[in-house]
């Protein structure tokens, strides 16, 4: 009787290959934002520890300031992944915050109207670029600079004509008692904070009307809505289909369409998001100080791209992470605020950035060269 032979093992699929967990870690985009928001912690915590910036009222500061790139830097991310720009974010924010002013002070309509007209045109104007961009073939680069130029001069032109001056005030007393407002301006978390400040982990005010009251009185809407934006934008990237045709578009656009990938459509959503972003950032804005200025937002669209470029993204497109750019913003925050804390020369902030910039980008582009084999 004849032993059973045995068949012999499958070959290995010469086509799959077997990738370390180290390498999985390193050709990440987030990589260059990790070790820069490292770098920048390990530095102001040498210099600038016993200044107040890691005390709570120090960390909301800079929380706060760094929530503000977040938003548009998320709404940056997708579109660059997407393989397009948008560089009139800037001037976005100073013409939905100038809408929001001319709608709720100057015309008397209630807020949410105000709020809601307001989101529908920035929207409509990201649309609109996305369409020019689609249709004509021209670089985004080139139509959103025209557009750039196009918002700032009517948020400029607007109040003028109407009221003969840039700035216009009175938003908080517009928005007294509308229900939509407290959205942006507001804060929640109140007794949270009262209770910290109970068991002494946060200080109170010693004298005047609040004394015995925190100093941090809850956390703003502009915070909460960072938070909102970047796992929205997480989700959509990592999780969904439609976060595939999103590289898919950045990486190869007419392979992309070739496989079924609705190209012209995603571009142009991501543009109306990042406009959603922007509009969002213009409306915190103006709750928070009350006012809409015509020269509100000026180069936010690039410091938005800087975020999104240490974050790791590629200005080809078609590689990047929400996550990567949410550190490139957290990088900001905390240089611009740390510097303050620390005694530096406030004019020195943006050669800091630069530096930053310039390190991370060589970063990334080293380890995935020595990864990937690239040359």
């Amino acid at each position: 009787m004849s032993e059973a032979t045995s068949s012999p093992p499958p070959a290995a699929d010469e086509r799959i290959k077997e990738t370390s967990k180290l390498r999985q870690a390193l050709i990440r985009p987030e990589l260059g934002g990790i070790c820069g928001t490292i770098i920048v912690f390990v530095f102001f915590l040498l210099f600038a520890f016993d200044s107040g910036m890691f005390a709570p009222q120090g960390i909301m500061n800079w929380t706060v300031v760094s929530a503000q790139f977040m938003i548009i830097a998320v709404g940056a991310c997708l579109l660059m992944i997407a393989g397009e720009f948008d560089l009139s974010v800037g001037s976005m924010i100073g013409f939905a915050g100038m809408m929001i002013a001319v709608f709720g002070v100057v015309m008397g309509w209630p807020m949410w109207i105000a709020i809601l007209i307001t989101f529908a045109i920035c929207i409509a104007i990201g649309a609109l670029n996305g369409i020019i961009v689609i249709r004509t073939g021209l670089p985004s680069f080139i139509v959103t600079l025209a557009f750039l130029f196009i918002l700032r001069g009517f948020t400029i032109f607007i109040p003028q004509t109407l009221e003969s001056k840039t700035i216009i005030g009175g938003i908080r007393d517009a928005a007294e008692g509308d229900w939509l407002a407290p959205l942006f301006g507001s804060k929640i978390g109140g007794p949270v904070f009262q209770m910290l400040a109970d068991i002494g982990l946060i200080e109170t005010f010693s004298r005047g009307n609040r004394a015995g009251q925190p100093v941090i009185d809850g956390l703003p809407m502009l915070v909460v809505w960072a938070i909102v934006i970047i796992i929205f934008g997480h989700i959509l990237l990592t999780r969904t289909r439609f976060g595939n045709w999103i590289f898919a578009s950045g990486g190869d656009a007419e392979a992309a369409r070739n496989s079924g990938v609705p190209v012209n459509k995603v571009k142009i959503l991501m543009f109306m998001f990042t406009a959603f972003c922007a509009t969002v950032f213009a409306l915190c804005q103006v709750m928070e100080f009350g006012s809409a200025g015509a020269d509100r937002g000026l180069l936010k669209e690039f410091e938005a791209i800087i975020a999104v470029v240490i974050g790791g993204a590629l200005l080809t497109g078609g590689y990047g992470s929400v996550i990567g750019a949410a550190l490139g913003a957290l990088i900001f925050g905390v240089v611009q605020q740390g510097l303050f804390f620390a005694g530096v020369e406030s004019s020195l902030f943006r050669v800091f950035l630069g530096l930053i910039l310039l390190g991370a980008v060589i970063l990334n582009t080293y380890i995935r060269r020595m990864i990937t084999g690239e040359r």
